[in-house]
């Protein structure tokens, strides 16, 4: 006779997603490389036709009114000018980062975290170009921007895949997917550990997203907030038998002490 606790992990066990397989992950692996390319090219691109057509710090050119203008400048900080005077500072933050999203590829499971580790790679590693090769010296050199918002802060498109990326890896992490695909919870009914790869990735990414926002993007991961119960299993039902607990032995034992045959 199987106890609840039992039941509740056979119920766990058989709704949570099977692991990727090495093919299904090669190919997200492959996926995300190929979306941090395109975000890389597009960002330099744009920042090359920047250079060339407009003049900096020149006043903003109208597109969608007010809301929306291009004025290039050349930006020596991180999010909004932040820091303008540790670029080297932000070099080091941002290598680390790309670092850890390569790292972090191989253990993809998810194709919603291939898009966005995928989108946040590209637009790192966009904006880690300029630092390292844009004047005034290696390690040092300032950002191309262009998009003017409101006249509120000046960005590229390397900012805009890593605003994209945070939204992504928020959403992900408050429905508790983790990079290998599987739905995860804080804890386990019976208090053990979880296994290799499955606590949640929000806080990692949180950090992640922060440090690429050095690059010259701003935003920051989710919190997990997850529903369904501890362990992956169905949350148990007062009115259900089986789902309350044994106090008395097993309940062939409860039966026969309350006959009175």
């Amino acid at each position: 006779m199987s106890t609840p606790a039992e039941h509740s992990a056979v119920a766990g066990d058989a709704t949570r997603p099977a692991a990727p397989s090495s093919s299904g992950s090669r190919a997200l692996v492959v996926w995300t490389v190929v979306l941090a390319a395109f975000v890389l090219a597009a960002d330099q691109l744009t920042k090359w036709w920047a250079e060339s057509a407009l003049v900096p710090n020149a006043p903003t050119i109208p597109v969608v009114g007010d809301l929306l203008g291009i004025r290039l400048i050349y930006n020596p900080g991180a999010a909004l000018s932040i820091a303008s005077g540790y670029t080297w500072i932000l070099t080091i933050v941002v290598t680390v980062v790309v670092v850890f999203i390569v790292r972090a590829i191989g253990r993809l499971g998810s194709r919603g975290w291939a898009a966005a580790l995928g989108l946040l790679l590209g637009g790192a590693v966009g904006n880690l170009v300029d630092r390292l090769a844009r004047e005034p010296g290696f390690a040092r050199g300032h950002v191309v921007d262009f998009i003017d918002y409101a006249g509120f802060f000046v960005g590229n498109v390397a900012d805009i895949a890593v605003v994209t990326a945070a939204v992504l890896i928020a959403l992900l992490s408050l429905r508790g997917i983790g990079l290998d695909g599987r739905r995860h919870t804080d804890e386990r009914p019976d208090g053990a550990a979880a296994p290799d790869g499955a606590a949640p990735d929000a806080a990692v990414s949180g950090g992640v997203v922060s440090g690429a926002a050095a690059s010259g993007g701003a935003a920051s991961g989710g919190a997990v907030s997850g529903g369904a119960a501890p362990g992956g299993g169905a949350v148990p039902d007062a009115g259900d038998p089986e789902s309350r607990p044994l106090t008395g032995g097993t309940p062939a034992s409860q039966d026969a002490q309350g006959d009175p045959a």
